[in-house]
Parts: structure tokens; sequence; C-alpha cells
């Protein structure tokens, strides 16, 4: 008998960061880091649960949930086989349903429920063929990676014939990549140190502790006080060093002139990138900003909704370093043609992570470019912050300033079952209990 998919369980799942201003940022003030979480059941007990999210920070967690079983509805009665042989064509009939396009297309909260979708398939078909998802994509052919993308938008800046042939260019050392990865990991950052929200010591202590634990490159949060953040870089520049690299994050607050204004004031302080300076939508913003402020990078993407913007920042040379994320893209497919472009436009993709299980999720697309793709690690970086892996059955590994390889089956996307009891909003003890009575 055919196994098929009979269930797409949803969960809207909250961790109460703000009270320790964990995530804090000239944006988002508390956020409390969150998830529209997604489960894919099969009629048959042999198959595995597929596993799947969307980030979010809070309220309206509920809404990319619903949105989520709304998109898992074209889910139910599938073949689990029809999707894990054809991850192509399930995008395509997931995102092609014409009625929640009206919704976008591809954009907002329908993108993000689909999100969630795509990726918990993805998790299910790396647990079916026994590999975690890098090793899935790349062990693919150029062909198999190509068809996993909807080209419809994106063939005036990189055709499928092109994308083969750079894939099929970088076939070559394909092997001794991936043994490179696996004795030495993946270069990464860290954010932990930087919050908005923290105090001066608080800053100097973590920049000290990541300095100990060996990070070379270190990002704060930015755009709240201009006269702030000059102590703030001043403080982070003098206990890191000035060999180490340091990157500011202003998340989008900054008018395109302000952010000009911004990094003028700042950039005595070696700034290596300066990230989201301003709207995550104005493309010939950052162009603008990128132009005046080199040889600093203009670094943007986890607020751009589709590949389609990724083609126009990159089409404008309005950014040096492309951050993809793992969850505002549709899932895995539309990351995959981020990634062919940014390799085709030879621009380095440092995605963004932190949140709940974004670090879990970009390690797998960034060893795929890696291996598969761009064949660099030249200023090649994933973003680190040590939150909520012990909620995870797989959780990230880090060693020094280096995501270490994973190894197990699947998209190292589950979340253990008493941690979503435990957090389920508003339901779980986390909230429903008098310490959870200010639930946001």
């Amino acid at each position: 008998m055919t196994a098929r998919i009979t269930e797409v369980e949803t969960i809207d799942i909250r961790f109460p960061t703000s009270r320790r201003l964990d995530g804090s940022d000239a944006m988002q003030a508390a956020p409390d880091y969150s998830a529209a979480y997604v489960v894919l059941h099969a009629d048959d007990p042999a198959v595995p649960e597929g596993h799947g999210f969307t980030f979010t920070i809070g309220r309206g967690t509920e809404l990319a949930a619903h949105a989520a079983a709304v998109v898992g509805e074209r889910v139910k009665g599938l073949a689990v086989d029809e999707i894990v042989g054809d991850l192509g064509g399930f995008w395509r009939h997931l995102t092609g349903d014409s009625h929640l396009r009206w919704l976008g297309p591809d954009k907002g909260v329908i993108h993000l429920g689909t999100a969630a979708v795509v990726n918990a398939a993805w998790d299910l078909a790396g647990k079916l063929a026994g590999k975690p998802v890098w090793k899935l994509l790349a062990d693919l052919g150029p062909e198999q990676i190509a068809d996993l993308v909807d080209w419809r938008y994106l063939r005036d800046a990189l055709t499928p014939e092109q994308a083969i042939d750079l894939l099929r260019r970088k076939r070559q050392g394909r092997a001794e990549r991936e043994a490179h990865i696996r004795a030495h990991g993946y270069p990464a950052y860290t954010t932990s140190a930087g919050w908005l929200g923290y105090d001066d010591d608080k800053l100097a202590r973590l920049c000290r502790e990541a300095v100990e634990a060996g990070w070379d490159s270190v990002k704060l949060k930015v755009g709240a006080d201009l006269d702030d953040d000059r102590r703030r870089c001043r403080i982070a520049r003098d206990v890191i060093g000035p060999d180490r690299r340091l990157m500011i994050d202003a998340n989008q607050v900054l008018g395109v002139e302000e952010a000009v204004v911004w990094h003028a004031a700042l950039a005595e302080f070696d700034i290596w990138w300066f990230e989201e300076p301003t709207s995550p939508d104005d493309v010939l913003g950052h162009a603008a900003i990128q132009r005046r402020i080199a040889p600093t990078h203009v670094a943007t993407g986890e607020h751009a909704h589709n590949a389609v913007m990724f083609k126009q920042f990159l089409q404008q040379g309005a950014i040096g370093v492309c951050q993809i994320d793992a969850c505002r893209l549709a899932g895995v497919n539309e990351a995959v043609a981020t990634l062919l472009l940014a390799a085709a436009h030879d621009v380095p993709v440092c995605p963004h992570a932190g949140g709940v299980g974004l670090c879990e999720l970009v390690q797998h697309l960034s060893i795929f470019d890696y291996v598969a793709v761009s064949g660099s690690l030249q200023d090649r970086m994933v973003e680190y912050v040590d939150h909520l892996h012990e909620h995870f059955a797989d959780p990230v590994r880090v060693s020094g300033a280096r995501y270490l390889v994973p190894e197990a089956p699947g998209y190292s996307s589950r979340i253990r079952r008493e941690s979503l009891r435990h957090y389920a909003y508003p339901e779980g003890a986390a909230w429903s209990a008098p310490e959870g009575a200010h639930a946001r």
C-alpha cells in the first residue's frame, strides 16, 4: 500500500525570551522567539514524521500557524513517494494555488506558512533517504538541483541552463570540499554578545567571553541612538581588538540618508558590514547606501520575502553580503534558487540565524552551498546565537567559531515533544502558569 500524508499538525510555540531581552534590537525591543511548527503524519507507522517551522517573534504567530494549516490542506492525501521523489514539483504544487497566491503572491503570512510545510517535507525526505538535508542536496545532480527551482521570474538574471552549467563546473572538487567541511566545520560569527537591550558591562563581558571562546567575528545591534552606538562599538572594539571583524545591524530602522550618516559616525571602529540599514524592500536605497559606504559591505536579506527580491538586489549591486533566511523564503527550494543567483553574481551568502531553530536549518544550506554551488568559503559565515538549542532533538554543534557538520538524517528541525507541550501558546505551562501571565 502506498503511504500517504493524512495529517498536517500545526503548533503555535513561543519562548519568553523577552524576559531577559535576548534578541532585542532597534526594531524588536522585547521579542518572544516563536515558531509556527508543522508535523507531517503519514498513514504508515514505518514512515517517519516530517518536522518543519517558520520563525516569528511572538504576537501573530497564530496567523502563521493557521497559514501553515491552510497550505497544508494541499498536502493531505499526497503519496509520500511522490512528495520526496519530486520536491521541485511538490513546491510548485504548494505555491501554485491561485486562491492563496491572491493573498501574496509569494510574500506575507501565506509564504511563511508555506516555508513551514516545505521545510517539513525536506525533513521527511532526508529521513527517508537516511541523509542530513545538506547531503541529500549535495548528492543531487545539476539537473536535479535546477529542477527544484521555479524559474518563472528569474530567467532574466539566471537561466536554468546557466545554473546547470555553474553546477557542473563545481562538480570537480566536490568530494574534497565535503571532506574539508567534515574535518574543519563551517565558519560562523556570533550575535550573542550584542543585543541592544544589554547594558555596557554585559556587552563587555560577553565580548570577552566570545574572544576567549575563539570567535573572530562579532555583530552588534545598532540604530536606536547614535551616541549609544558609538559608545557600544568602542567597548566592543576595545575588547575584541583590531584584528577581529566587527559588524553592525540596524534592523531596518533608518532611512537611506540617515543610514549613510550613521555609518560615517561609526566607521572609525572598522565596520566590516552594515546589516539591514534601511527598509528591507528598498532595493535602490540599498544600492545607494552600498555605493556610499564602500568598502564596508551592505548585508541584507533576512526580510527579503522571495527569490525575486534577491534577484533585484543582486542585479543592482545593492548588497555585498546576501543573507538568506530559511523560514522567510518559502523553504529549501527558494533558498536553493537564491544560492544559485548569489553564486552567479559572485556575492557571498551569510545566512541569518538565531531565533528558534534557524541555526539548525541554515547550517544545511551553507554546507550545501560550499560543497555543490559556490565552492567557496571566502567571506562566508553563518550567524550563531546561543539560544534555545536545548529544545531540539538534533541541536546545532559549534566548536570555536565553526559549525560542525550535522550527521543525523533530516533537517535538524525536530523540537522535542516535551518542549512543544511546555511552550505551546497559550495553553503550555510556560504561558498558563502565573509567571507567564504577561503573555505577549
